[in-house]
């Protein structure tokens, strides 16, 4: 294709289960890029785990090509995430198009992760067209979906194109509006190459695989580059693009989405949101990429086996490449072995790691409690932080510590107000103000301690709200708290594995919790094993095991009670030494199991 004029770069982004990928499907159709006997539903999705949950993980890149009055134009498209966890796939994405089509669902309306989404694509300066999806569904009511574009988007509800993925309704609008409404591709003009890295995977046989999009230039096979990030240069082996499978190409040239295979096989030399450029005539400014992003939540994970622990490192580094934002690095616990502390962006994600470990790298791994970056004010005036409750320091030594809070904000149907405020208190949160969406729907704006999320609070909300609520968040301030350290005792030793910070009115409840666990999962031995969950000095919840007990008495028929007595006194006293010189080692099953059920 001669001209840059012709190609349009964009995204499809949505709230999650919205129809994004039935709706790529319908385009990969349409323009024929998918012959009908290969086509399957949710083609982009390929992994296993998307299909099964019906959700997109991964970005996906496709490129069409689509007659419009006489003239070819080639559609480069990305199919992006829609949960909340998975919104730096959604920034990466945004940063490598011009354009985006915002999917409402026709039935459910706007909801949380719609206005997060288009909230990045108007920062990006993208042009949005909004799509009304599902429109064949009895329950659907597009009038209302376009005035609530309108109020809380500010997006002209002349502007909408009424669709159905499923049923085809509407395709042909939404590839006219793309080609008629979509700006071509920006920054074409510059005269050094300047190509945005969007993805990487690893591919056994060609190591390093770049997802990219070229701004400027051209790229070929043989070409010698330099990532301008890290400074690394490398020979390109292949490029091509993505259709929906790879096909190589003599070469990608401005305005196009595509792949390049580089010569390096280290996982660690190429980041993605970097810029690469022709070594022999660099360009002076790296192209803005997208937000660092931050983990939030903090897991141990540990392999089951202690002896598959480098077999765990070398999966650890291929993830990576493949999933920017988990941030990893060695620990070792006393219980558990050798393993890392992952940082993660949500429990969802944290989720579909620890699961894609399992599956694609034959991981048998067990995680630790989730929990969150701690900042402590020491009486010497140090700010420490702490990752993992094992590292906290003495109270003695503590000023006060601070957590980190998010602000919520919460789509519901307003007869579930009063139960979610509820719920809201209960998490230690408060609500900062209430909005109407339209007659039947609200939003909530509250500010919560990101620790009380982590475990049931999404599944909670959809249960209270009939599966109608949804919930998008970002992160607030960090705020001091009244947190306590509380750690389990077995027979007056302390267990690491289950330490954890929670908020002192909470302590006694959640020990009383984990030492009830603990006394059904754990063995019993030949002397009595006390269970405690202390914070400091002080024991908050305890349960005992009762001893294995040998009738010593069965060999007494008939005589004085004293005999008897005798020999209880004399198992008494065995039991006594016992218990000072024996020692309880808590088998790897019990922690397997309670972390299981803690998680």
């Amino acid at each position: 294709m001669s001209t840059t004029d012709h190609i349009r770069n964009f995204c499809i982004i949505a709230h999650v289960d919205h129809g994004k990928t039935t709706l790529s499907d319908r385009l990969l159709e349409q323009t024929s890029t998918v012959q009908r006997r290969d086509m399957k539903a949710q083609l982009l999705d390929s992994m296993d785990l998307e299909r099964e949950r019906g959700i997109t993980i991964k970005s996906h890149p496709v490129s069409m090509l689509y007659q419009l009055d006489g003239k070819d134009y080639l559609f480069n498209l990305i199919d992006t995430p829609g949960h909340v966890d998975f919104s730096y796939e959604v920034s990466r994405s945004l940063a490598a198009c011009e354009g985006a089509l915002l999917l409402v669902d026709a039935a459910q309306g706007i909801e949380a992760q719609t206005v997060a989404n288009a909230h990045l694509a108007m920062e990006q300066g993208l042009e949005i067209i909004p799509v009304i999806n599902k429109i064949d569904l009895p329950g659907a009511q597009p009038e209302v979906i376009e005035q609530q574009i309108e109020d809380v988007l500010a997006i002209p509800r002349e502007e909408a194109i009424h669709a159905s993925g499923k049923s085809g309704i509407g395709i042909d609008d939404i590839l006219e509006a793309v080609a008629k409404r979509l700006p071509p591709p920006r920054w074409t003009e510059g005269p050094c190459a300047r190509v945005l890295i969007f993805d990487n995977v690893y591919d056994t046989y060609k190591g390093v695989i770049c997802y990219v999009r070229v701004f400027s230039g051209t790229l070929k096979a043989g070409d010698e580059v330099m990532m301008m990030g890290t400074g690394q240069k490398t020979i390109i082996k292949e490029v091509g693009r993505f259709s929906p499978s790879m096909i190589p190409e003599k070469e990608l040239a401005a305005g196009r989405t595509g792949y390049v295979v580089t010569a390096i096989k280290n996982l660690t030399e190429i980041k993605i949101g970097d810029t690469i450029t022709q070594a022999s005539d660099p360009a002076s400014t790296m192209l803005p990429g997208y937000k660092e992003v931050r983990p939030m939540v903090f897991s141990g994970i540990y392999p089951l086996d202690t002896s598959d622990y480098n077999k765990l490192k070398a999966s650890m580094a291929k993830f990576q490449l493949n999933d920017a934002a988990l941030v990893y690095q060695p620990e070792s616990s006393v219980a558990l072995g050798f393993g890392f502390r992952c940082g993660f962006l949500g429990l969802l994600h944290m989720e579909i790691v620890q699961e894609r470990l399992r599956r694609e790298y034959d991981m048998d791994i067990i995680s630790t409690y989730p929990s969150v970056v701690y900042k402590v004010k020491l009486t010497d005036g140090t700010i420490k932080e702490v990752h993992n409750p094992v590292f906290m320091p003495n109270t003695d030594l503590i000023e006060y510590i601070e957590e980190p809070t998010i602000r919520a904000t919460i789509h519901t149907p307003s007869s579930h107000i009063g139960d979610i405020l509820a719920l809201v208190s209960e998490k230690r949160g408060m609500c900062d103000h209430t909005e109407t969406v339209d007659g039947t729907r609200v939003m909530l704006v509250c500010t919560l301690p990101l620790n009380e999320i982590l475990i049931d609070f999404n599944d909670r909300l959809k249960s209270i709200t009939k599966g109608y609520g949804s919930m998008d968040y970002e992160i607030g301030e960090y705020q001091q708290s009244d947190l306590v350290k509380m750690d389990i005792m077995v027979n007056a030793e302390p267990v690491d594995a289950f330490s954890s910070i929670v908020h002192r009115d909470k302590a006694e409840s959640r020990g009383r919790v984990l030492c009830e666990r603990l006394k059904e999962i754990m063995p019993q031995q030949m002397f009595k094993i006390p269970i405690q969950a202390t914070v400091g000095s002080k024991i908050i919840a305890r349960e005992t095991i009762s001893a294995f007990r040998k009738d010593v008495t069965a060999k007494c028929y008939g005589g004085d009670i004293s005999r008897k007595r005798k020999l209880l006194e004399k198992q008494k006293e065995g039991k006594k030494r016992m218990k000072q010189i024996g020692k309880v080692s808590i088998p790897q099953d019990a922690f397997i199991q309670i972390l299981k059920t803690s998680n």
